[in-house]
């Protein structure tokens, strides 16, 4: 018995008829292209964390205690702290200390200035004036307190997985700026004039990658060092080394 071999299919010729008498033809399968198949991937709804060493939570638990408003991530410490120079006080507190000089250097001789110069007939009561001097004295003083607590909290810190730096604009606007290492693409520092270069002290520039924002901290003591472990902190970062101090 010989094996029967599949007959081609004849679609010019009707397979079959309507209730009219009309005849019905089958149409060839077309070529269609395959699906791609979906394929769905599950993922657990909390993150993987990372192993996290005993030396790492020591750092870490250190660094909470010596700042506590720093938000540091599970095994993240501080390597360096940055803080403005101090050269940046000089001229405001020197300003402030002048007027409190001259404000209560007059205060003090009222009677004998306006004697000198023949106005004791004519200036009003030594305590209408003294007592508006020493409240002038008290708002400088207060100035200057406002203007040194606003400028030594201003920080920038870098630590083994970022870059944070504390803003404080005003007596009650302070915010915190954090960039991870791996989204810095660009780390330098600048000295301008003689006077910096003499006293050691710049201003730091970061910039990263995707938005090409810019990052500034100004009056910083010794710029160079603190960018060349930066630069190394980011290299390291991004090829998977530890971060060292």
């Amino acid at each position: 018995m010989k094996d029967e071999q599949p007959t081609e299919a004849n679609y010019s010729e009707p397979v079959a008829y309507d209730a009219k008498g009309n005849p019905l033809y089958a149409h060839p399968p077309q070529n269609v292209a395959p699906q791609p198949a979906a394929v769905h991937v599950a993922r657990s709804l909390e993150p993987v964390k990372q192993e996290v060493s005993e030396d790492m939570k020591k750092r870490h638990d250190r660094s909470v205690r010596q700042y506590p408003t720093l938000n540091l991530s599970e095994g993240e410490y501080i390597i360096r702290a940055v803080r403005r120079h101090p050269i940046g006080l000089v001229l405001p507190l020197l300003a402030g200390i002048f007027l409190i000089v001259i404000a209560l250097t007059v205060a003090s001789n009222f009677t004998i200035i306006a004697e000198s110069l023949m106005l004791t007939n004519v200036l009003p009561d030594p305590a209408v004036v003294v007592l508006p001097l020493l409240a002038f004295s008290a708002a400088v003083a207060l100035g200057m307190f406002i203007v040194y607590y606003v400028y030594v909290s201003n920080k920038f810190f870098l630590t083994n997985e970022s870059v944070i730096q504390e803003i404080q604009v005003s007596l009650f606007s302070r915010h915190e700026q954090t960039v991870s290492l791996n989204n810095i693409e660009d780390a330098s520092y600048q000295q301008n004039g003689i006077i910096q270069q003499i006293f050691n002290y710049g201003s730091i520039r970061l910039s990263t990658e995707g938005d090409e924002t810019t990052y500034r901290f100004t009056y910083v003591a010794n710029p160079k060092n603190h960018i060349a472990t930066l630069n190394n902190a980011v290299e390291a970062f991004k090829n998977g080394r530890p971060v060292e101090d």
